[in-house]
């Protein structure tokens, strides 16, 4: 792995600010914000009423808890347009999610907006070691979701080559990397080992190819999978941090010298960490709920949004802003079985501490009269194994399992290539066969 660290001649001026110059700057435009969403979206008028508060109350960044909250199902009951700021016609772009249920949460972009992203997808690869005139392979998809083209504008205001290849046609995407000479590849993690296990597939050497750096976001990823996807693609992998409804990816991203948390770009995107139950303001340090609101955007200004990841603020190190730890889990989609609250991100931590397992997994819940059960489905790596050792790895996940996360399941391992792959980008974890009406 090669790594290109940045000269602090490479930084912007902010990247190197005090804290005072940063935070006088994020007062600054968090008093714009809450004023022009006040005065431009009825929901941020009505709610900040009811919740006796008013743009003018907030005279110091720790104001900002007297507000209330934005939540996904606002963004679903104010569809289509409902939030936006500025006249339709102004809107020179508009993202939806890919939800499966309900309507899908739709965000828009002024053209400052798509520049200022454009601004900060441009930072996140300059810090994950990203050049002018550097090619990118973009395996995001394009499209309603955020990432391909978000990846994209990045990219190309680096003054990087972009190759647009969004998700899908696993071999086709070894065909041009192998082709095309890329150095940076943008992608979720779990895509990335479908691509090595496509270039093995072809008898090829992952780890020989162009790429050095994996710009790796979208869905929550362990550092045992960092070091499982760098080991095996001979690559520096670093994680882009973003979701639609703040922005899209470049909200936080890693810098290749520290590898130690998605730093925020606070000076476009103000965090708190919250107690998930009662919504109190915890302290820097503390595990609880990450919220975000904007300080820049026009369109879509979001008040407070509750992104339901959980995770904790970190000191600066790299840059001059504060860190994300890694994703533990999410608020949402925490499962309790039997009591005992899991957290996908936990079974992968185990899967991938056992050499005969491929990082591949699948989390079934069901229901067995009234009780819920949980199936762990895990992939051998090679088709070597006896009926016996296979049971044996098994009944050994099965008691890391009981003995880290505290809950009894069933494990069924499979042969190679056992779990359903996803071809398009996010892995599915889990399947939820829980009757949906109780």
């Amino acid at each position: 792995m090669v790594q290109r660290i940045p000269s602090p001649g490479d930084l912007e001026p902010i990247e190197r600010a005090s804290r005072d110059e940063l935070q006088a700057l994020q007062l600054e435009r968090l008093k714009w914000s809450l004023q022009h969403a006040y005065e431009n979206v009825p929901h941020y008028r009505k709610a900040f009423d009811e919740a006796g508060v008013h743009p003018g109350d907030l005279k110091t960044l720790a104001d900002l808890a007297k507000f209330p909250f934005t939540e996904k199902k606002t963004l679903r009951d104010n569809y289509p347009f409902g939030l936006f700021a500025v006249p339709r016609e102004q809107v020179v772009r508009v993202h939806a999610s890919s939800g499966t249920t309900g309507r899908p949460t739709v965000v828009g972009y002024t053209q400052k907006d798509i520049d200022t992203w454009a601004d900060v997808v441009a930072r996140s690869i300059r810090a994950a070691g990203g050049r002018p005139g550097d090619m990118v392979h973009v395996a995001y998809g394009y499209g309603l979701f955020t990432g391909g083209l978000g990846a994209h504008y990045g990219a190309e205001r680096l003054g990087c080559t972009v190759v647009p290849m969004s998700g899908g046609q696993t071999e086709k995407q070894v065909q041009l990397i192998c082709d095309f000479q890329p150095s940076i590849i943008m992608v979720t993690p779990s895509y990335m080992l479908n691509i090595v296990e496509e270039f093995k597939r072809q008898g090829l050497d992952p780890a020989a190819s162009s790429l050095k750096v994996g710009i790796f976001g979208a869905e929550p990823w362990t550092n045992e999978m960092r070091r499982t996807i760098e080991t095996e693609a001979g690559i520096d992998a670093v994680d882009i941090y973003g979701l639609s409804e703040v922005m899209g990816p470049g909200v936080a991203s890693e810098c290749i010298e520290s590898k130690d948390g998605p730093v925020i770009w606070e000076d476009h995107f103000y965090p708190e960490i919250i107690d998930p139950d009662t919504g109190e303001v915890l302290p820097d340090g503390e595990e609880g709920e990450l919220v975000f609101t904007s300080l820049s955007k026009e369109a879509l200004p979001i008040i407070r949004y509750r992104t339901r990841d959980l995770t904790r603020l970190l000191p600066p190190t790299s840059r001059s802003m504060r860190r994300m730890g890694k994703i533990t889990g999410r608020s949402d989609d925490m499962l309790i079985i039997r009591g005992v609250n899991v957290f996908p991100s936990q079974i992968e931590e185990l899967v991938l501490k056992m050499p005969a397992l491929a990082p591949q997994y699948q989390l079934v819940v069901a229901r067995d009269g009234h009780l819920d059960t949980l199936e762990v489905f895990g992939e051998l790596k090679e088709n070597t194994h006896t009926e016996d050792s296979i049971a044996a790895l098994a009944k050994e996940l099965q008691h890391c399992i009981k003995t880290y996360v505290g809950v009894t399941t069933k494990v069924t391992l499979t042969p190679p290539m056992g779990i359903e792959r996803t071809m398009t980008g996010k892995a599915r974890r889990v399947v939820d066969k829980r009757p949906k009406n109780t």
